[in-house]
């Protein structure tokens, strides 16, 4: 039996707002950072494919293009102009020698690393998930699942390949879509387990994926980062992370209820956004006001850091939505199955 429509947000929510977290825990380089990045961005492709169409129709790529594209493209001018007159003038960026029309075209692009987003580099999400989702529109076009699972395998194996490859930066991380697919894919065939009524074994199931996500997380040996295409061993980065995700989406399906992460996760994209830029509030107010010359920051302030930051977006998230819904992908419709 389905969940209700408001169980299952409940959840989704969860992880969601779980995994912004990590997003912006992970870019204040903690001590956790290479854990975090084994398994949060392939989180949020995982979370995406549990809501993929029944079939792909010119319909639904509009509906996708317009909660993730138009936003991206949005905020994208936004943090540009911002870049523009304030940005590129204080910190690292004042040292680089960046150019104007390299980063104007990085929104365009939405890859290159600092030469042509610096702007804001985790804005490179929103294309490429929205590569995956017509990728895999594609692919269930192909009238037996197994012939789906073969193409997937095919075309995550050619994700890898030409990260491996060619060694470039390639338009709207065409090759990290790719790879993502595998995630992305395994939701979509999983949701059926995951949306019913949970199982007598699902206690069982999630001490079990926690052992070996301990027993994977202890031997972490490679740096993963998909958004540069490094992956480190390309099977245990998909088994790490797969079991990650196991352990971490079943654990909240069991919570179900924690009112401050599903707001979070109900407002993933404007957080995405402009976390990086509230952490250069903080600095630039440490600099101004407490004097401060350096940002080398211990673990505790870390994690205060990723608390201020959020107190300073939540304003902004409470504007966007009232005021400009779009800047926010009218998030609540992707949680509808279709």
């Amino acid at each position: 039996m389905i969940h209700s429509k408001k169980e299952r947000i409940s959840w989704v929510d969860l992880v969601k707002g779980f995994g912004i977290i990590l997003v912006i825990y992970g870019h204040n380089l903690p001590f956790l950072e290479n854990y975090i990045y084994t398994f949060h961005m392939p989180l949020f492709f995982f979370v995406s494919g549990l809501f993929h169409p029944k079939e792909l129709n010119i319909n639904n790529v509009k509906k996708r293009a317009k909660q993730i594209l138009i936003p991206y493209f949005l905020w994208s001018f936004f943090l540009f102009i911002f870049w523009f007159f304030i940005g590129r003038k204080y910190g690292d960026s004042s040292t680089m020698g960046l150019s104007i029309l390299k980063n104007f075209t990085g929104i365009f692009y939405a890859q290159g690393g600092h030469d042509y987003m610096n702007w804001g580099l985790p804005m490179w999400f929103f294309p490429a998930i929205f590569l995956t989702f017509v990728i895999f529109g594609f692919v269930r076009k192909l009238n037996k699942n197994s012939h789906q699972i073969l193409a997937v395998l095919s075309l995550v194996s050619l994700g890898f390949l030409t990260s491996k490859t060619l060694k470039v930066h390639i338009i709207w991380s065409i090759d990290v879509a790719l790879v993502a697919l595998f995630f992305y894919a395994l939701a979509f065939y999983l949701k059926d387990f995951l949306f019913n009524k949970k199982s007598k074994y699902e206690t069982l199931l999630i001490f079990v994926l926690f052992l070996a996500h301990i027993l994977c997380s202890l031997n972490i040996f490679d740096k993963v980062d998909m958004y540069r295409s490094i992956y480190g061993n390309i099977f245990f980065f998909l088994i790490n992370a797969s079991i990650g995700i196991g352990f971490w989406v079943l654990l909240f399906k069991k919570i179900r209820k924690i009112n401050f992460l599903a707001f979070l996760g109900q407002n993933t994209i404007p957080i995405l956004v402009l976390h990086i830029r509230s952490l250069t509030v903080i600095k630039l107010f440490l600099l101004v006001f407490l004097g401060y010359k350096t940002f080398n920051f211990n673990e505790i302030e870390k994690l205060v850091l990723v608390v201020v930051q959020l107190l300073i977006i939540y304003p902004v998230i409470i504007f966007v939505n009232k005021k400009t819904p779009i800047l926010n992908g009218k998030i609540k419709t992707l949680e509808t199955r279709s």
